[in-house]
């Protein structure tokens, strides 16, 4: 009896994975030029290695279903949907299915900012305050051995750096336990439901920092804040300004933070059950409407066009002619912006970002060992806490993104397989 139920598992699965690949062709055109892998150092037989951790996966009830982008040298080497969009009506999932970002959001958001920067009016160490007075006057709590929250004032001004590299002090409940995190709303999309722009501001800028400005790397409301001085800057709504400034010059057109109807039909849906705790799941994003366009969280994306962002950091700016970004922007952008002076916490959102600093908006690896995940000195990355997954190597000339809906703890798991899997099948390293 249990070799027949794995035995459907598997059939379903094998059609769904078969009529995924024949939806890749009917779907839409490439985000990139597609090549053979071995003519830029991939084993093809090693990459099938993806196909079958994931078919594996899905049989186990573990993932629904993932599309996977992989480039090399600004050429496809990898590019499929697997699995379902949703398993428990067997969907296929479509290679242009559309993802909640989450915290790949704040790459987007970032980077959006930075066009704002080359243009003189977001200067990194120009202060918060300058854009929303209500931040001037910024206090730091410290709780006592009885769990009381004292405060003091904040002896340094949050700047858009801080914003940009998470020093702000600003955190998230969802965070820690401590009294300060009690005080501040769970989450960026959390927020986002609850309030508008400036009710969300309102509120965070009565609230204790959790460390002093520019003394930390603590994980929280910082691009969401971003966000909301790009729209005061800019005059857009961020969606817009995001729209003007990147994601039309890329030719984006699933990213969003507004999806259409067509879109939400092809909105990948995670499995109901988390497979490690046994409790029932949901993306809230998928169902819920936002009151402001959170920068931390909340944009939708598709493989192709995020992978489409990514080829056009590490080109340094520019993508199939158009730029968007200087190089030495994104070269700024993408070094290591904690020093010896911050303290880095950068670990403490995964074991396997030992070893990483943090740039602006992006982890970026600054010792070849320590970390779980394989990978090269100066690669840079952040991923999402639905499941997403973006990294781009530099010096292996790699960029790979994973759009999968995988919440909860079991999103970790996939993100150091997945580098595993990539790099165990290149034969030639470019990293010399």
């Amino acid at each position: 009896m249990k070799h027949r139920q794995h035995f459907n598992r598997r059939l379903v699965w094998t059609v769904a994975f078969v009529l995924s690949s024949f939806n890749a062709h009917a779907a839409s055109a490439d985000p990139l030029p597609r090549t053979t892998p071995n003519k830029l150092g991939f084993s093809a037989s090693a990459l099938q290695r993806i196909d079958q951790f994931y078919q594996d996966e899905i049989s186990r009830d573990r993932i629904p279903g993932a599309v996977i982008a992989i480039a090399r040298k600004g050429q496809l080497v990898y590019y499929k949907p697997i699995g379902f969009q949703q398993k428990s009506t067997a969907t296929p999932m479509p290679i242009d299915a559309v993802f909640n970002l989450a915290s790949m959001t704040k790459v987007l958001t970032v980077a959006t900012a930075l066009t704002l920067y080359e243009q003189g009016r977001l200067p990194l160490k120009s202060s918060l305050s300058q854009y929303d007075p209500q931040f001037a006057q910024m206090r730091v709590g410290i709780v006592d051995a009885n769990g009381t929250v004292r405060t003091e004032a904040a002896q340094a001004a949050i700047t858009i750096q801080d914003l940009m590299r998470h020093t702000s002090g600003l955190t998230y409940g969802a965070r820690g336990n401590t009294p300060i995190h009690k005080m501040y709303p769970t989450s960026s999309a959390n927020a986002a439901y609850a309030m508008t722009g400036p009710e969300f501001l309102a509120t965070l800028s009565k609230l204790p920092l959790l460390y002093p400005p520019g003394s930390t790397w603590d994980y929280g409301f910082s691009i969401d804040v971003l966000g909301l001085v790009v729209e005061k800057i800019s005059g857009q709504s961020l969606g817009a300004a995001s729209q003007a400034r990147i994601w039309n010059k890329l030719n984006m057109r699933d990213t969003t933070f507004q999806p259409t109807a067509e879109q939400r039909q092809r909105f990948a849906h995670p499995l109901p059950v988390d497979p490690l705790t046994g409790k029932n799941q949901e993306v809230a994003a998928l169902r819920e409407t936002l009151k402001f366009e959170c920068g931390g969280s909340c944009a939708f994306s598709t493989a192709a066009d995020y992978i489409r962002f990514g080829q056009m950091l590490l080109n340094g700016g520019v993508l199939d002619g158009t730029r968007v970004l200087s190089p030495k922007t994104v070269d700024l952008m993408t070094a290591d912006h904690l020093g010896q002076h911050i303290k880095n916490n950068v670990a403490s959102t995964e074991a396997g970002r030992d070893g990483y600093g943090f740039g602006l908006g992006v982890a970026v690896r600054t010792q070849p060992g320590v970390a779980a995940t394989n990978g090269t000195v100066g690669d840079y990355s952040w991923n999402g806490a639905n499941g997403t997954i973006f990294w781009v190597d530099p010096k292996e000339q790699l960029v790979v993104v994973v759009m999968a809906v995988s919440p909860g703890e079991i999103r970790k798991y996939y993100r150091e397989q997945i580098a595993a899997l990539v790099y165990g099948a290149m034969e030639r390293s470019y990293a010399k």
